[in-house]
């Protein structure tokens, strides 16, 4: 008998080009700006998905393509309202009966689209026009909370114009140098560079910047108005404000509850991370525009909103979140066990907890955290091990953040739940016992941990520090009469309060524990609302002119990361751990940019939001 022979299965030539193209569609979609037309992409992917069919069952060969027809009868005005009404119903009988994931998932990604922006279908159909407009084209621009001109800085920084960079950064963020340590970057998600190679390093050529930039004229005030702001909060958001409206012409006067100002950027960040040198120089700068500022008072107890409502003619609140919280489980009460804001606020005031020869546990899975953690390392922790109830994947903490404390020796115990901490005869931390936990349902995008339904485990320790959120000091405003749900302060987008006149909000006293550079929108936002309802319409403007684009930058280029010190030495201090970057990594990195405030979409749009 002939037996047929194996033989090895190698890819031929149309399926390896197959594979790169499926990579550039990767790099493109990750890549695509906000703001284009929902129905035109959901009727792109739904044709990808078709072509991906085996053409077996019905629902797939016959079901997708009415979908697509239909889909493009929206598109090109052959629509009635009841068309809409077809396309979910196809969609949904395509889900219920379709053999595989390539035609159930194809079929749910529009009935997401017909339940997630109807609005839109029945816009093109009743007006043959798409509600998406694209206000900001630049993708980067447009990501960044605060607005800031990206692609300009960067082109300023490839000329060496450092000092102008800070200047056009100082127009929409008063903390550039804040931002270029701790800004979780989100203006570099959708980079247009993505589909070429990598994102540009924006953060980090923004610290370049910082770092070579020489002394700046301070900015023009505006003519005094005679108006008074009472900023209730001295963090990134109430900084931001009272830096706007100062430079406005307004007179302002911060009222913090701490000893210093900066909030979480001085008592939730540490020094490793955001060096106090560059925070308080950027406070310094902000309060040399004329900013009066109260220490160490608390509004409520040393003075209320309503004697700041009489003597000033606005008031923005700006609290932050900075009240920890303790894990809800048995034996919580001992002595042993801390909140990580605590722990962080104390080593803020320099006030260094000594955890020499101990073994510390940090329950929580946040940049939080992170910092509490690779903090009780450089204070002579032992032993530290953060532990989490969902996988290391799932944890919100920045991926940086992670890879760097697992670096400096700290063990990271996913899908643990800790059920309950056990003391000593002394009433002291003596272990955490903690549940294993197995993935279970995806809810809200992440697989719900479940238990595993193994024996629960000891894990011996001297401190429990526990990071699992942040509240807000907010009942006293609530006794004054200021909306809050669930102890968050409830303002509106633009800051204001419905029938309350005057009094204004925003950070994460109203957004929840958020980003820095968030707040620092909030605080831009509101300094512009309080400015119109004190009359006036200021605009914040500079200078500065943008170089022409280069034309050399189509080549594909690797991205230049940070560097980081070597993680035996930098647990021993609270100095930086990243390296910053040199003169010929800048001068690579910021030529990578593809200038899309001059190409593309931004050409027809002016490029940038040169007002505010």
């Amino acid at each position: 008998m002939i037996m047929s022979r194996l033989s090895i299965i190698t890819k031929d030539r149309a399926q390896a080009t197959v594979e790169v193209l499926y990579k550039d569609l990767e790099r493109r979609i990750i890549a695509s700006p906000p703001g284009l037309c929902p129905i035109d992409l959901a009727s792109s992917f739904l044709k990808m998905c078709h072509a991906q069919t085996c053409g077996k069952c019905v629902p797939c060969r016959i079901g997708l393509g009415q979908l697509e027809s239909l889909l493009e009868d929206v598109l090109e005005g052959n629509a009635t309202l009841e068309t809409i009404d077809l396309i979910e119903r196809t969609a949904k009988t395509i889900y219920y009966t379709a053999d595989c994931a390539i035609g159930y998932e194809a079929a749910n990604m529009v009935l997401k689209g017909v339940q997630g922006f109807r609005d839109d279908f029945e816009e093109h159909i009743l007006r043959d026009r798409c509600t998406f407009e694209i206000y900001q084209p630049v993708p980067c621009v447009s990501l960044c909370p605060a607005g800031v001109d990206v692609p300009g800085y960067i082109a300023l920084i490839s000329e060496g114009r450092y000092e102008d960079a800070i200047r056009l950064i100082r127009k929409d963020n008063p903390l550039p140098g804040v931002c270029a340590f701790v800004c979780e970057h989100p203006c570099e998600n959708r980079c247009r560079r993505n589909m070429i190679d990598n994102p540009i390093n924006i953060r980090g050529l923004k610290r370049f910047a910082v770092e070579n930039a020489k002394e700046m004229p301070r900015e023009k005030k505006a003519p005094a108005t005679g108006k008074k702001v009472a900023i209730i909060g001295g963090g990134p958001s109430g900084l931001s404000a009272a830096y706007f409206l100062a430079l406005m012409g307004h007179d302002v006067e911060i009222f913090e509850q701490r000893k210093k100002l900066g909030g979480m950027l001085r008592y939730g960040i540490p020094s490793y991370r955001l060096p106090r040198e560059v925070l308080d120089r950027e406070i310094d700068e902000i309060l040399s525009m004329g900013i009066k500022v109260h220490t160490e008072v608390t509004v409520g107890k040393d003075i209320s909103l309503r004697d700041l409502r009489d003597k000033f003619d606005a008031v923005y609140i700006a609290i932050g979140a900075h009240e920890g919280k303790i894990i809800s489980i048995e034996g919580q009460e001992v002595k042993g066990v801390v909140s990580a804001v605590d722990i962080l606020r104390k080593i803020g005031d320099d006030e260094y907890p000594d955890f020499t020869g101990q073994t510390v546990v940090v329950i929580g899975g946040g940049n939080v955290a992170i910092d509490a953690a690779r903090s009780a390392v450089r204070l002579g922790a032992k032993k530290v091990s953060i532990v989490y109830r969902r996988r290391k994947v799932d944890m919100p903490a920045l991926e940086e953040e992670v890879e760097g404390a697992i670096a400096e020796g700290i063990e990271i115990y996913d899908l643990y739940q800790p059920i309950r901490i056990e003391s000593d005869e002394e009433n002291k931390v003596k272990a955490l016992w903690v549940q294993p936990q197995m993935v279970g349902p995806i809810e809200g995008g992440r697989p719900k941990p479940v238990d595993a339904g193994r024996k629960s485990v000891k894990m011996e320790c001297d401190v429990v520090i526990s990071a699992i959120g942040q509240g807000i000091e907010s009942k006293e405003f609530e006794k004054e009469g200021i909306p809050v749900r669930k102890g968050v302060i409830t303002a509106l987008d633009t800051g204001e309060f419905e029938n309350i006149p005057g009094i204004y909000a925003g950070g994460d006293c109203v957004s929840g524990p958020a980003t820095v550079i968030l707040a620092i929108a909030a605080g831009k936002v509101a300094a512009a609302n309080i400015d119109n309802y004190l009359g006036y319409n200021h605009i914040i403007e500079t200078p500065v002119e943008i170089p022409a684009p280069r034309l050399a930058d189509r080549i594909p280029c690797g991205r230049v990361n940070m560097k980081e010190r070597d993680a035996t030495d930098r647990v021993k201090d609270f100095k930086p751990v990243e390296i910053g970057m040199s003169l010929e990594e800048a001068n690579q990195e910021s030529r990578r940019c593809l200038r899309c405030d001059h190409f593309g979409f931004g050409v027809f749009k002016g490029g940038r939001i040169e007002r505010w």
